[in-house]
Parts: C-alpha cells; sequence; structure tokens
C-alpha cells in the first residue's frame, strides 16, 4: 500500500479543525498546565518561510508531548500584523493595509494548517482587530497615568527611506534593520516610554530565570549597568562640566576632556568660542551621522578643539583642552567625558591625533597602541598625588572618598539602555489614545471610549514634513478635549508594531474577553508561559520590552506574576545550500509549500528538526529532505507490509524500545530534535532486523507522532489501536530494562584478541576472567602455562598474560 501523503495529510488536518482535539481548558484542576509559545509571525506577503517553521515545529512536537504525558496545554498562534511592509506594500500598489493583512494572514492560516500544528485555533489573536489593539491603547494610558509614557524632544535615528523613527535597537550596523536605508540623526518631538526606570529589574530578575545563559548575557549587556561615580570638572567660564566614570582613581590622567555635539553648552557658549565656525560645520557633520556609526570602535577619531574654553581637572589643579567630537554620545552618561590616554586604547588614538600629553598613573600601564594595561587590583599608583604608592583596590574607594569630601563627586549607577521611542509617523499602527488640549495639555481618552479606531485615509504616503498621513485627516484630528470640553487636537503619531507583540501571550489565555485584557481566572491558571522560544535577533528588542510591559501590569495588580516567562530558549537560522544566508537576491530561498507539495508536511516537519543542532545554524540540502522521506517511507512499509502480533514489546526489541523511548523523550526536553529521530531510525532499523510485534509498533507510532503526526495517526487508526495518537499516553520506559542482561567481551592474550565470550552485564570481575579462562581457544592457548595477571574493562575486554610453568 503507497504512502499517498497527500491525501493523509489533508484527512487529518480536516479532522483535527472539526474536532478540535488541541483546545486549551482554563482553570482545568485535573491536569498540570503547560502554556508553550511562540514568536508570532508578522504576516508578509512572502508567506511562511522555513525560518519559522524550524522554532514553530520544535514547539508543536513539544507541546504533543506534554499533552500525551497528561498537560492540559495551551499552543495558541496569533499574527504580529501592524507594521512597515505592509503599509509599504500598500502605498506601492494602491490597497488598504487593512486588506493586504486581511489576505496576508489568510495566506499564513493556510501554510500553518498544512504543517499539521496543534495550535488551539479558537484563540487566535490579531494584533490589528480593534477589540485587540483597544488593550494595547488601555495599557498605554496606564503608563502614561503612571508617568512611563512622556513626550520629548530628543535626537533620534531618522530612517530616510522608511521615514519613521527608529529605536537604538532597530539600527544595526548603522541601517535601518527593516529595509537597510541610512539612518541619521534627527531633532524631533517623540512619545517615550521610561523602560530604564526597571533597568535594575531587568538584569536581576534575569537570576531566577531558566532563560539559557547567551539571552541572560545579551540583556545584561544591552541594560549595561555600572557602578562608578560623577565628578564635577569645572570649565575656565566657570561652568560645571561634570562626567560619569568607572575609574575615578585615574583622574591624575586626565589631559583632554570632550563633550558631545548635541550637548546644550555649546550652543551656551556659542559667543565664547573663538573658533565657532569650525565647532558649527562639525556640530551638522555629526547630526548626519547614526549613533552606530559615531560609536564605531575603529573609526577614525575626528574632533574640533574648543578655543577660547578649556577644563580644570579637580586633582592636579591643570587646565586641560576641551574638544567637541561625535564618538561622545548624548544618551549615556552626561554627554562629556574625561580623557586618559595612558590608559585607554580610545583615547590614546584621540590624544595621539591631536598631539595631547599621555600620562602614566597605574605603574607597569604599557603606553602603546598595541596593549594598554591598566592594572587591575595588584596596580600600583603612581604620578598620581596622594594616591602615589597605593593598589589600584585601595585607590578607588580612596579618590571615591576624597571627591565626596571635596564636594565634586557622588557615587552613580548608569546604565547603557535608554527610555524607548515608542511612537511613529506612519498610518498602519494603534492610534495613541491622547489629545492635546491648548489649556490642559496631554489628555488620555475615557477608557470607555477605547478603542480609537484608525480613520480611513485617501493616501498612506508620509508627509514631506515627516509627520504621519493621520496628520492630515483634520476631521479626525480635531476634536473636543475629554477634560474641559474645548477644541483639542488627537495625536497623529501611531506606535510601534512592538506594541502589540508585548503583550500578546496574555491576550491568548483570554482572547475573546470585551471587559479586560484576560480574566483574573485566565492570568492566575495561566500565568506565566512555561516555555517560550523565539529568535536570539529579538532578545534586545521584543524580549525586552514585553518583559518591561509586563513588570509594569504586575506594578498595578493587572498580572500575578513578576516576570512572563519561566523558560527562553532559543534556534539557530537556517541557511541556504552551500552555508549561505537565505535571499532572494542568492535565490536561494526555501518555500516550504514546494517542499510540502513534493514530500509532505511529515517530512518537511521531519527534516527541518534532523537538520542540525536546533541552537545553532544549519545548511538546507535536498539530498537529506528525501533521505527524511525515504526513512518516513521505511515506516509506513514496515507497519503496512509487515506481519505484527503481540501486543506486548517483544522479547528481542524489548531492550532497544525502553531505550529508545528514555532517548527520545530526554531528548525533545533537551532540544535534541536531530537525536531523537536518530534514535528513532535506529529502532526502525532493529525492527527490520528483527521484525516488530504490535507493541513494538505502537510505542514507535508514540514517539514518531509528535514529529510526523499526519502519517502515525493514520497509521494507528489502520492497525486498530483505538483513538487519535496524539490523545495517547506517553510511553513510559523502565531504567531497569534499557540495559542489556549480557554483554560481549573481547578475550586478549598478550594483548591479541583471541576469543570473545558473553557474560551477565553485572558479572565480577573474577567470574568474568574465569568465564574467559573457560573459554575453548584460551583453554587450548593455556596448556602449559599458568595465568600471572588479568585486566578487566567492563564490558569490552579481558586481557590475560601467561607464562611457562616452571
Amino acid at each position: 500500500m503507497k504512502y499517498d501523503f497527500a491525501s493523509i495529510e489533508k484527512k487529518w488536518q480536516q479532522k483535527w479543525l472539526e474536532e478540535k482535539p488541541f483546545t486549551a481548558v482554563t482553570g482545568d484542576k485535573t491536569r498540570e498546565k503547560f502554556f508553550g509559545l511562540i514568536e508570532f509571525p508578522y504576516p508578509s506577503g512572502q508567506g511562511l518561510h522555513v525560518g519559522h517553521a524550524r522554532p514553530f515545529t520544535a514547539m508543536d512536537i513539544i507541546c504533543r508531548k506534554k499533552r500525551m504525558q497528561g498537560y492540559n496545554v495551551l499552543f495558541p498562534i496569533g499574527y504580529d500584523a501592524f507594521g512597515l511592509p505592509t503599509e509599504n506594500y500598500a502605498v506601492q500598489h494602491h490597497i488598504h493595509p487593512a486588506k493586504v493583512t486581511h489576505d496576508n494572514i489568510e495566506n499564513f492560516r493556510k501554510q500553518l494548517h498544512m504543517l499539521g500544528y496543534s495550535f488551539d485555533w479558537d484563540r487566535e489573536v490579531n494584533t490589528t482587530d480593534p477589540s485587540y489593539y483597544k488593550w494595547t491603547q488601555w495599557i498605554f494610558l496606564q503608563m502614561f497615568k503612571k508617568g512611563l509614557a512622556y513626550k520629548a524632544s530628543m535626537p533620534v535615528n531618522w530612517c530616510t527611506s522608511c521615514k519613521i523613527v527608529l529605536a537604538n535597537e532597530e539600527v544595526v550596523d548603522g541601517v535601518c534593520e527593516r529595509c537597510g536605508g541610512q539612518v541619521i540623526r534627527k531633532e524631533k518631538s517623540q512619545w517615550m516610554l521610561a523602560i530604564t526606570k526597571y533597568a535594575d529589574r531587568l538584569i536581576d530578575d534575569l537570576d531566577d530565570l531558566d532563560f539559557i545563559e547567551r539571552v541572560k548575557i545579551q540583556q545584561k549587556n544591552w541594560i549595561g549597568r555600572s557602578e562608578g561615580t560623577e565628578v564635577d570638572f569645572t570649565a575656565t567660564n566657570g561652568d560645571k562640566l561634570t562626567v560619569y566614570t568607572t575609574r575615578c582613581d585615574t583622574l591624575f590622567g586626565v589631559t583632554y576632556m570632550v563633550i558631545s555635539p548635541e550637548h546644550p553648552y555649546l550652543q551656551q557658549w556659542k559667543d565664547q568660542i573663538q573658533n565657532w565656525d569650525a565647532v558649527a560645520a562639525y556640530i551638522e557633520e555629526a547630526a548626519r551621522k547614526s549613533d552606530f556609526e559615531r560609536g564605531e570602535l575603529n573609526k577614525e577619531k575626528t574632533g574640533v578643539r574648543l578655543e577660547g574654553i578649556e577644563a580644570v581637572n579637580p586633582a592636579s589643579g591643570k587646565h586641560v583642552p576641551l574638544f567637541v567630537s561625535d564618538y561622545v554620545l548624548m544618551g549615556y552618561g552626561t554627554g562629556i567625558v574625561m580623557g586618559v590616554p595612558g590608559h585607554d586604547q580610545r583615547d590614546w588614538e584621540f590624544a595621539t591625533k591631536f598631539g595631547l600629553p599621555i600620562v602614566e598613573v597605574v605603574q607597569g600601564g604599557d603606553i602603546t597602541k598595541e596593549a594598554f594595561t591598566l592594572k587591575d587590583d595588584t596596580g600600583i599608583m603612581v604620578n598620581s598625588g596622594f594616591l602615589d604608592g597605593l593598589t589600584v583596590k585601595e585607590a578607588i574607594p580612596t579618590m571615591k572618598k576624597w571627591v565626596t569630601e571635596q564636594g565634586i563627586g557622588r557615587p552613580k549607577t548608569n546604565f547603557k539602555l535608554r527610555d524607548w521611542v515608542f511612537s511613529r509617523q506612519r498610518y498602519w499602527g494603534e492610534p495613541i489614545p491622547l489629545v492635546n488640549c491648548p489649556k490642559c495639555g496631554w489628555v488620555p481618552l475615557p477608557e470607555e471610549q477605547l478603542p480609537l479606531l484608525l480613520p480611513e485615509v485617501d493616501s498612506y504616503e508620509v508627509t514631506d514634513t515627516g509627520e504621519s498621513p493621520l496628520s492630515k485627516m483634520t476631521d479626525w484630528v480635531n476634536t473636543t478635549c475629554p477634560k474641559c470640553g474645548g477644541p483639542a487636537q488627537r495625536e497623529t503619531d501611531t506606535m510601534p508594531q512592538w506594541a502589540g507583540s508585548s503583550w500578546y501571550f496574555l491576550r491568548y489565555m483570554d482572547p475573546h474577553n470585551d471587559k479586560a485584557f484576560a480574566s483574573k481566572e485566565a492570568l492566575d491558571y495561566w500565568s506565566p508561559v512555561d516555555w517560550y522560544n523565539g529568535g536570539m535577533e529579538h532578545t534586545t528588542l521584543h524580549l525586552l520590552y514585553s518583559r518591561f510591559w509586563h513588570k509594569f501590569l504586575y506594578d498595578i495588580g493587572a498580572v500575578p506574576t513578576k516576570e512572563p516567562y519561566a523558560k527562553r530558549t532559543s534556534h539557530g537560522m537556517i541557511l541556504g545550500e552551500g552555508g549561505e544566508k537565505m535571499s532572494k537576491s542568492r535565490g536561494n530561498v526555501v518555500n516550504p509549500n514546494d517542499v510540502i507539495e513534493a514530500y509532505g508536511a511529515d517530512t518537511m516537519r521531519t527534516y527541518i528538526m534532523f537538520i542540525g543542532d536546533f541552537e545553532k545554524a544549519a545548511a538546507w540540502s535536498d539530498n537529506a529532505v528525501k533521505g527524511c522521506k525515504r526513512f518516513l517511507d521505511r515506516v509506513w512499509n514496515l507497519a503496512t507490509e509487515q506481519e505484527h502480533t503481540g501486543d506486548e514489546y517483544s522479547q528481542v526489541n524489548e531492550v532497544a524500545v525502553h531505550r529508545a523511548i528514555k532517548k527520545v523523550s530526554e531528548d525533545i526536553e533537551a532540544m535534541k530534535f536531530n537525536t531523537a529521530i536518530a534514535t528513532l531510525m535506529a529502532l526502525v532499523n532493529d525492527f527490520y532486523a528483527n521484525g516488530a510485534s504490535r507493541g513494538d509498533m505502537k510505542a514507535l507510532l508514540l514517539m514518531l507522532s509528535p514529529f510526523a503526526p499526519h502519517m502515525c495517526e493514520e497509521l494507528w487508526e489502520m492497525a486498530g489501536y483505538g483513538g487519535q495518537v496524539s490523545q495517547q499516553p506517553w510511553p513510559v520506559y523502565d531504567e531497569s530494562k534499557t540495559v542489556t542482561a549480557t554483554t560481549q567481551m573481547a578475550v586478549q592474550v598478550s594483548g591479541k584478541v583471541k576469543a570473545n565470550i558473553v557474560v551477565p552485564t553485572d558479572a565480577s570481575d573474577e567470574e568474568i576472567v574465569k568465564t574467559a579462562l573457560a573459554e575453548p581457544k584460551i583453554v587450548k592457548l593455556a596448556e602449559g602455562k599458568e595465568l600471572v595477571k588479568s585486566v578487566v574493562v567492563k564490558g569490552r575486554l579481558v586481557s590475560l598474560i601467561f607464562k611457562p610453568k616452571a
């Protein structure tokens, strides 16, 4: 009987859709709950790709196994559907973004069904649905009321192609992560979210979470907490120059200072700076660069010395030159830094270029371009006045105490993390539910007026001034103030795509609630997410943002846990054949539809898990796909073409079956899907060699079903086992039966293998030697000799040494 995967897969997908066997039940106390989460996809016009299929299939396998183990599993799906690609497509093709989104979701949904995922489809969410974004707007309003959402004029990252503001996290290698367009700095009034107020908690609470270490490290590095000291230098015009440093012990080594091009002092000092034209030109040039370009360590150091104003070193009393340079960012620290070229590579390069003094203040510090060894606790201070002779370990607290007593310094904790630029000057996003009143300022809409719907617009093009298309909708913009009833205007910026994805896991718990984003019962039952798998590229974007939103909701009593996710794992990307990144330009993009049409969804699922270590990148191989199809063909033929009798495990396969159950069970939990499949392949080989009972085949189908669910359901039904395989208990292994009763060992005589023996696995060394000596070949070799030495290597060999009898 031929394995007709096309009709089999269509049959079971329709059956699952009708019978809903994967429905989660809120409040079920008879089973332990398990909430498995994937990063919901952005429904692009290109549809589902193998980059989605790898993590989606992995979590589907985990959730299928959990159900079989008796868990009440919540495995939901939804669509992160607001965003620029849809809007840009709508602009180009003159189609409303809502229509584009609807069509893209239809295509995605079809593809997800084709792959046989065990989603609870009744909980499907869509961030562009007003019943969903009503609650996105509600959460934003709570932040506004608590002072976490505020408007500020500031230099922002401006994508010259998308014509929108980007968060720092969205600028990759100096360009827009979405379109690759040039990013420049631009002054703009923006809505901000004060994520920095949660910086300490976002770091400290990682310690209690089951996140893979590289995720924790990346978040900690991005937040960038450091303990240091703020020190006040003085400009020669009397203004205070405050710097932040983690090494205040090096103050005597400061030979220059640098101020950011955006620092307000520069405009304030315009009439005092003798070379203002050169400084102004440099400021204008710096404005055209992104933060990434400016912070690049290997770039050539540039700057202009401020003529007419210098700084005074508070430790030495010496005057030092003051420069403007674009490597100093206004968003980190105070926007002014001190230069210690004797012990810092960047400072050394700057000082060398501008001919500035280089002073060694830690003995042994190598003042060369090749090596900068700012000594640790054992370094001895030199050229440092009252610090001379102290170790670095002693000098740091001594200097901290001195600057504090002098009234020119104070302890300071600093962060690299900046507040989140939250508004976008585009149409296809959640409207911000605030109005600007000339009398009352920014006023929130009453909650009963949510959702604030997006109006229909004639054009989705960004305005020439960079404002949102909504700004041209005067009938919508002009409104009344909810507070005083006077004339007011709506905010025309919209929220970024990250808004809807910062809380979607909560809506899955209770997606049809119109009174709250989720009921207390649902939140108490399903919180937190038990296992969340997603890409490393979202570690400092979505993952950080959603932890922040959740902590805020916890603080206002809206959710029961301080963290949204108990466990976070991550996966490697799928590369094209030859190991290159998939891209249209290379022509190596793999379309899952093509693979499913040629080989079936179960082959696609099995291969995408067999391709390699789940946490690492892996290259696609058409030949290896065919290999997985051959494996499933072998399983099909084994089940349909051979005779199987006996409902128990066969004696000859019993050990192999128990070993496989143990290995596959452990490997799925460890996300070692490739070795789990390899174990099942080996088991199939055993069944072909030894034959297989109905009990043996039953165990095989149970273990294989999370990977290849359609075929296993069909074979399960054909064999008459009863029910659906996905609803059966997961097989349990007996540890004692994972070990064979006997083992074969080689017998060496004078280092050469002369025979093989079979002994009980738990035989003692004495019993093994006794058995070896009784082996006929060894008896013959031992004639006229006596045993002088024996060495037993358990499970492998016994070595015997004889000598002639005297």
